[in-house]
């Protein structure tokens, strides 16, 4: 009798079980660098999950920001927060519609690893210093090509690079995990940034406007499961990974609406000039000392240049550490006789 490692199980009964024009583990295009032996016991899906769960970009998720700039309470979301919630969203959807779930959850759980500190203005802030757009769609994929385990990356599959490169942008990913990924960022997004506004103080639930909330519904549960099985049910009748028009507009208006009242508030963002300005001047600062930047980081001066260099450093920190460390620099520090 032949035997098969739980591996070859596992790819086996995808082969069966998954929709025809689901991603398959056992017909992946492969890694960055090809070559690294199979494990025994994980597709090749569940290993890149596991690579980004275990990765210190990762961790770093859970201190920074997502819409409210360091904000003082235990429930507002992080980055960490919103990407666990935009992986049970696209499971979920992955799940109802027969495709693979592991790819799905490991391009989730990598597509924000890439985000600045102090949210969409640490984008801002490094744009204009580098005199290009900085995109985090794009830093997320430089994290897992190369930065991480001190330059050697990750290594992660083509499925799961390209659903992470396509969360957001003009690249739209190959595989339907990573279109539903794309669409889940925006679920989850709209959604648990009305639920923050309305902690705030900053927008009551009642102020939603009726003719969105007579399509998606009142309650967060109830948006949610209407976007969430409204997706489903389209794609099921379609084949593609989309929702109805009336319910898209719907969400479209709701994002606009949130645009208004929420993400140009003063509450939400009237700090961001002072996060651009801390960002800014570390990275003068690194620029003119190069030497100080961590050990780790000095490498990378010979083949990718200061500026390259200066901007992955400062792109990877927390909302914290930046603060700690501009006040380290530029802050005159207490002192006590010896």
């Amino acid at each position: 009798m032949e035997e098969w490692t739980i591996r070859e199980r596992l790819e086996r009964e995808e082969l069966t079980r998954l929709a025809p024009d689901a991603a398959k583990a056992a017909q992946s295009r492969g890694r960055l660098r090809p070559g690294e032996p199979e494990s025994d016991v994980r597709t090749c899906f569940q290993r890149d999950t596991d690579r980004i769960v275990h990765s210190k970009a990762f961790r770093r998720l859970m201190h920074k920001t997502q819409v409210f700039l360091r904000p003082e309470g235990d429930h507002y979301r992080t980055r960490m927060t919103h990407t666990l919630e935009v992986a049970r969203i696209a499971r979920t959807i992955a799940r109802g519609l027969w495709l693979n779930e592991d790819l799905t959850e490991a391009q989730a759980l990598g597509h924000d690893l890439g985000h600045t500190p102090f949210g969409h203005a640490g984008e801002v802030a490094l744009s204009e210093v580098m005199g290009a757009p900085f995109r985090h769609n794009e830093q997320s994929l430089r994290v897992v090509d190369r930065l991480e385990k001190n330059g050697e990356g990750l290594n992660l599959t083509y499925e799961t690079r390209m659903g992470i490169l396509g969360h957001t942008g003009d690249r739209i990913p190959e595989t339907l995990e990573g279109q539903i990924v794309r669409l889940s960022d925006r679920i989850a997004y709209i959604n648990h940034d009305i639920d923050d506004a309305v902690r705030a103080g900053i927008l009551a639930p009642e102020e939603v406007p009726r003719d969105i909330a007579a399509v998606l519904g009142d309650t967060h549960r109830d948006r949610i499961n209407t976007l969430v099985e409204n997706v489903i049910l389209t794609a099921r009748e379609t084949g593609t990974i989309a929702m109805e028009p009336r319910v898209w507009e719907a969400m479209d208006r709701l994002r606009t609406f949130l645009f208004r009242r929420v993400y140009r508030n003063p509450v939400a963002k009237g700090e961001e000039s002072k996060a651009r300005d801390i960002l800014q001047q570390l990275y003068r600062y690194y620029m003119e000392h190069p030497d100080r930047l961590p050990a780790d980081f000095l490498p990378q001066l010979d083949f990718e240049g200061i500026s390259r260099t200066v901007c992955d450093y400062i792109a990877g920190m927390t909302d914290n550490f930046a603060v700690h460390t501009f006040s380290q620099l530029f802050i005159p520090q207490g002192w006590q006789l010896r």
